[in-house]
């Protein structure tokens, strides 16, 4: 949600101030394909499974869990359902990722699904709540960007991609990646889980804001 408003009020011409910067912690920024690399390396990893994600989009817009298990196939972004061919561009993994990432993963596209997800649950497909699908003109309007990601994410590609689209739209990016990273380490930075990972997500985080806010 603070992505939507950033979307909106940076886009508001009657607006003088600006917001100077956003700050996203493994962020979620599409619902458009749930067999991106990181959601197919790390389907069952614990913390946050690629099953639980997609319950999670569905409880936010109020939808019917029956269709939980044909989203994580991609039958609600097949290629029948015409509410999706526009945004397939906007987040072709193939291109937008680099060849360490997508390794020997292949893209999962249906030749038909069911058309009555979107139908049901139009948001999945809308830019204010899948950013990473916007158009280009809208995201130059961001300001300065950091991302944090995390290797074992269902979540680490959306915000690797979105770094790439925000590059390729003008915006100043710092994507800040862990290796040894996972969903959520951040808060993991006291006794008795004080992960060394977390205290440095969370120090790297800190020291970005201290420089540019």
């Amino acid at each position: 949600m603070c992505l939507l408003f950033l979307l909106q009020f940076n886009q508001d011409a009657n607006l003088k101030n600006k917001l100077k910067v956003q700050a996203l912690i493994y962020p979620v920024l599409q619902a458009l394909d749930f067999n991106t690399p990181s959601y197919q390396q790390n389907v069952n990893t614990p913390i946050l499974p690629r099953y639980v994600m997609v319950k999670y989009w569905v409880d936010y817009f109020n939808g019917n869990y029956d269709f939980v298990q044909a989203m994580i196939v991609n039958n609600h972004t097949s290629l029948d359902v015409g509410e999706a061919a526009a945004l397939r561009a906007h987040l072709n993994w193939t291109s937008l990722l680099p060849a360490s990432i997508t390794k020997n993963y292949k893209p999962v596209m249906q030749t038909t699904g069911n058309t009555r997800i979107v139908q049901e649950i139009p948001q999945l497909l809308d830019a204010r709540s899948a950013p990473l699908i916007a158009d280009q003109e809208v995201l130059r309007h961001l300001p300065k960007t950091y991302i944090l990601t995390c290797e074992h994410d269902v979540l680490r590609d959306d915000g690797i991609m979105y770094a790439k689209r925000l590059e390729s739209a003008g915006v100043e990016v710092t994507l800040d990646h862990f290796e040894d990273g996972f969903h959520g380490c951040m808060i993991f930075t006291s006794w008795p889980t004080n992960f060394s990972v977390g205290i440095r997500t969370r120090n790297s985080y800190i020291k970005w804001l201290d420089e540019n806010l």
